[in-house]
């Protein structure tokens, strides 16, 4: 009887408590205002981790609250409201721990390019450095590192890792079928060390951005790239030696830090202000923001079919039916005056690939539209980008892989190790041929190759068509390789370099918006609330999403628009 009275005064605390927060919450988020700047402020850019393309779940209690995460297009929008308010004197970046792609950072580096021509002061101070927390700081005025830190610089390297060994084991085969010599995705499954294709384009990949990352901290830096890259083979460095050599411009504590700043801008104590608070200023109260709109659609991870009734609540990649859903509601949308999607996706499942494809082309019929590629739109991530509207993407945009590859695991083996035994009974020739029991066979084999011949050829020509090429021409390129985007800007993949700024000036000049005119940006999916989670459903973590996607992938219809392998160079 106590244990039963326990639990239900627990209950009842709980369930008053829950009430609570969500009462709490309607109450902060119908009487939220803008948040109070003070006069001299310096904005605090802390970038750490992976900073999404669309918008997190918003906590309005709490402290949590002012720690909202940044998304990329937020980042670009603090930069230019600090540019132009005249209660921020500086910005101070500290970069910490980044485990963002190349295509984020060379957008952050001309976000901050672009506010530094306010002529208002940029520092950075770096605590533990990378290659990527480095190359972001070398756009700043002046690069700090703590006396007893160091310079984490040495260089740029991949690797991929291989289970055949692993999967023979244990008794699992895995066969793959795949149209283009390049489309390595199974590689992993199959092979112990990299094919030569793979290894050419890997070494095309490193070469390309480890000669963009040289000539970046190069120039920022006042050295010669060859300087450059011998001074690099001497890293990583004590915090002595990269002040020495010329690497950072001051050894000092962080307050010793803004103390100098002070008196750089010799307006009395600066005020420090978080992102968490700066981002929920409005544009508008700040004149930036203007008559026409310009919806920012963001296409963030994997590539999945989803549910009939999916209502895009995940976080963890692009559901076809909810993705589809929101294009249309835009197409629709006369207050919309132009469209930015903004892709940062590998691909996924073929067929979802197509329905998306369809889905854009529709909705470039009804505005003008601009395709803005992140750190990666490539194989199906490409394919929805084939509306023949302008493609923008980063020099380290990962993008192309136009290929197909099908992947079926046999655990035959892994069955019999385990003493367990199967029985079927089928009828019609091909009704086993997703079984995970056996290995396929000629005939079976055969009968795939034809239906992934066919995806290709399809990717090929819509490829083609969209690029205003002709087939024979785009086929070379295809084969399932990765093109880094300046690569692909050579090869006519792409149309132009650059970012969120060079894709809205092309859909201003799409709807006939002066150039000088400012616009309103609305984000497309909108940030979540608390009280979206608390009354929609469940999120998977990111562990379970990504299984439950792979397992639903193969026996959807066994062919995948997918990029043969995530790259993380450091």
């Amino acid at each position: 009887m106590a244990k039963f009275l326990f639990g239900l005064i627990t209950g009842v605390v709980l369930c008053v408590a829950g009430l609570f927060l969500i009462f709490f919450a309607l109450a902060r988020s119908f009487r939220e205002s803008p948040p109070a700047v003070a006069q001299n402020s310096v904005l605090r850019l802390q970038l750490s981790g992976g900073i999404p393309e669309r918008p997190p779940v918003e906590v309005p209690f709490g402290p949590f609250g002012e720690h909202s995460a940044p998304t990329v297009t937020g980042v670009w929008t603090m930069l230019r409201e600090a540019a132009v308010d005249a209660r921020i004197k500086a910005v101070v970046l500290e970069p910490e721990s980044l485990s963002v792609g190349w295509g984020k950072l060379e957008e952050f580096r001309a976000d901050l390019e672009r506010y530094k021509r306010s002529g208002k002061p940029l520092y950075a101070y770096l605590k533990t450095p990378g290659a990527r927390e480095y190359y972001l700081a070398t756009v700043a005025d002046r690069i700090y590192l703590g006396p007893s830190d160091w310079l984490n610089l040495k260089g740029m390297g991949v690797e991929l890792i291989y289970f055949k060994n692993t999967l023979d084991k244990i008794g699992v085969g895995v066969q793959v079928e795949h149209d283009g010599k390049y489309k390595d995705f199974g590689d992993m499954f199959t092979r112990t060390s990299m094919s030569p294709e793979t290894r050419a384009v890997m070494t095309a990949v490193v070469c390309d951005l480890y000669g963009n990352l040289v000539s970046g901290i190069a120039q920022a830096r006042k050295k010669t790239p060859d300087d450059m890259r011998a001074l690099i083979d001497q890293g990583p460095f004590l915090a002595k030696d990269a002040l020495q050599d010329g690497l950072v411009d001051q050894l000092r504590y962080q307050d010793q830090m803004f103390s100098e700043l002070q008196q750089k801008v010799n307006s009395g104590e600066l005020h420090k202000l978080s992102m968490g608070s700066y981002q929920k200023v409005p544009p508008d109260s700040l004149g930036l923001e203007g008559r026409h709109h310009i919806a920012m659609v963001v296409g963030d991870g994997d590539i999945t079919r989803g549910s009939a009734d999916s209502d895009g609540s995940s976080d963890q990649g692009i559901e076809a039916t909810a993705f589809n859903k929101l294009l249309r509601r835009i197409g629709g949308d006369s207050s919309v005056d132009g469209v930015v999607v903004r892709i940062d996706s590998p691909g996924g499942d073929a067929v979802a690939s197509d329905e998306i494809w369809r889905e854009m082309n529709l909705l470039s019929k009804k505005k003008p539209l601009v395709i803005s590629m992140s750190d990666t739109a490539a194989s199906g991530g490409y394919y929805m980008a084939m509306t023949g509207d302008p493609i923008v993407a980063y020099p380290g945009t990962l993008t192309g892989s136009i290929g197909v590859v099908f992947v079926k695991p046999d655990v035959q083996g892994l069955m019999g190790k385990l003493g367990i035994d199967e029985d079927t009974i089928s009828r019609g020739r091909f009704a086993q041929i997703d079984s995970l029991d056996h290995a396929l066979t000629p005939v079976e084999t055969a009968k795939l190759k034809e239906g992934i011949d066919a995806n290709y050829h399809d990717f090929v020509a819509k490829v083609a068509q969209a690029r205003r090429r002709p087939f024979d021409q785009i086929e070379p390129l295809a084969q399932g390789r990765v093109w880094l985007g300046d690569q692909a800007k050579e090869r006519g993949l792409v149309d132009e370099m650059g970012g969120i700024d060079r894709a809205l000036e092309l859909v201003k000049q799409k709807a006939k918006i002066p150039a000088s005119e400012n616009v309103t940006v609305v984000m497309y999916p909108p940030r979540r609330s608390i009280l979206d989670m608390l009354f929609g459903r469940a999120q998977d973590s990111v562990v379970e999403s990504r299984l439950r996607r792979l397992v639903k992938e193969w026996p959807a219809s066994g062919l995948l628009r997918r990029m043969p392998f995530m790259l993380s160079a450091q």
